[in-house]
């Protein structure tokens, strides 16, 4: 009897003691999250502070990026960052949750692997692969075809002109956008059709028995069901398109300017970074640069609390 109480003791403390264990290598790898996360930020801070003192708030409101004088300003890399992804967003997105829409409702069951599979493919090629093809095949082809077409096209409409203006150089800011966005669909593909065959099949043959055409479950059942995981997903390729940095080098241009023109070359942040961070000379310079890092953050920061803010109005919307 008291051998048996023994080895249930000691069973219980291997239990206790494996609990222990667990729960510090847990909160070990959480804390070392914040730890990195504190660290980044104050390295990005220390590099940029002397570019954020010398030029102060007009750091941030200025294009002027002239390395021989010195004179720094980050207004052309962040609106390069904002137009890129906005351009990929806005083809990504319908292109993306088209796809998942065919894939889980109308394709057949007997291409629905291939068809996934080859999607999963796209996301795992490199990103400089993009940027060659970019700069090879698909620039050459909007500067022949695609470009002269459109300038032509909206040459007499107001406002129009002015996003379509300028000599067909084939890389530019869309080109960069194009590329974002051919990027960014496997990702935001793969998690919205994995969250589209989480609708229960009940809803939707329920839909289905009233008269509810495909159309019309989709739009009534399969979106509203899912749309907080769709949310996610598309942060999730917003937050890609805002970092990218080798495929949108190739193709957007490097020219520090502001044009209204989209097809105009521009540059991002990231952009910068990987161009003229190996041939930065002087503090200043460097600072400049690493202070574009730090813009990228703080834009990337808020985009993600902004959707992570969202998805927690719609979740208390939904009593979720």
């Amino acid at each position: 009897m008291i051998t048996a109480d023994r080895h249930r003791a000691r069973a219980l403390q291997r239990f206790r003691t494996g609990d222990v264990v667990f729960h510090n290598v847990t909160r070990s790898a959480a804390v070392m999250v914040l730890i990195i996360l504190v660290g980044i930020i104050v390295t990005l801070v220390g590099g940029s502070w002397l570019a954020l003192s010398t030029f102060g708030f007009e750091f941030l409101t200025s294009q002027n990026w002239n390395p021989v004088t010195e004179k720094f300003g980050a207004a052309a890399p962040i609106y390069g960052t904002v137009v890129t992804a906005f351009i990929a967003m806005v083809i990504g997105i319908p292109v993306s949750i088209g796809i998942a829409v065919f894939l889980t409702e109308i394709c057949p069951v007997s291409l629905r692997r291939p068809i996934g599979t080859a999607i999963e493919l796209l996301a795992g090629i490199p990103s400089i692969i993009y940027g060659i093809w970019g700069l090879f095949v698909l620039a050459p082809f909007l500067q022949q075809f695609a470009q002269p077409f459109v300038i032509d096209l909206f040459a007499g409409v107001q406002g129009l002109s002015a996003l379509f203006a300028g000599p067909p150089y084939g890389i530019g800011m869309f080109t960069a956008g194009l590329i974002l966005a051919i990027m960014v669909m496997p990702f935001i593909t793969s998690i919205t059709r994995d969250i589209f065959e989480t609708v229960p099949a009940v809803l939707k043959e329920a839909a289905y028995a009233i008269g509810c055409t495909r159309w019309e479950v989709v739009r009534r059942v399969v979106l509203p069901y899912t749309r907080v995981g769709v949310i996610g997903g598309i942060m999730l390729g917003l937050g890609r398109a805002l970092g990218e940095t080798m495929a949108v080098t190739f193709v957007i241009g490097n020219a520090h300017r502001i044009s209204t023109s989209i097809i105009a070359p521009g540059t991002t942040i990231s952009a910068s970074i990987a161009n003229e961070f190996t041939e930065a000379v002087g503090d200043l310079y460097t600072s400049a640069l690493i202070s574009l890092g730090l813009i990228l953050f703080v834009i990337t920061f808020i985009v993600l609390s902004a959707a992570r803010l969202m998805l927690l109005r719609l979740e208390q919307k939904t009593g979720s």
